[in-house]
């Protein structure tokens, strides 16, 4: 459990790791972008965004940023 509660902190802490950040911000810009076209272009062009459609359009782009620091912090903790 210690380990699961350490594996944790060091995850919350790399989300803010200037060497992970940039890849991340890349990765959740192109991603998040082609995600919020597929999910709320329609409705961005027809005038229909919400303040939930627009929390959702942010979580559009926070996903990926969370992913991708996931991806980048398990690659470095493997290898330690």
């Amino acid at each position: 459990m210690a380990k699961k509660i350490s594996f944790l902190k060091g995850y919350f802490a790399s989300l803010i790791e200037p060497k992970f950040v940039p890849t991340a911000l890349k990765v959740a810009v192109v991603v998040g972008s082609i995600l919020f076209i597929i999910n709320h272009g329609r409705a961005l062009l027809q005038g229909n965004m919400g303040s939930d459609r627009w929390i959702s359009a942010g979580i559009t782009y926070l996903v990926p940023y969370f992913v991708n620091i996931h991806g980048q912090y398990i690659s470095v903790h493997r290898h330690k």
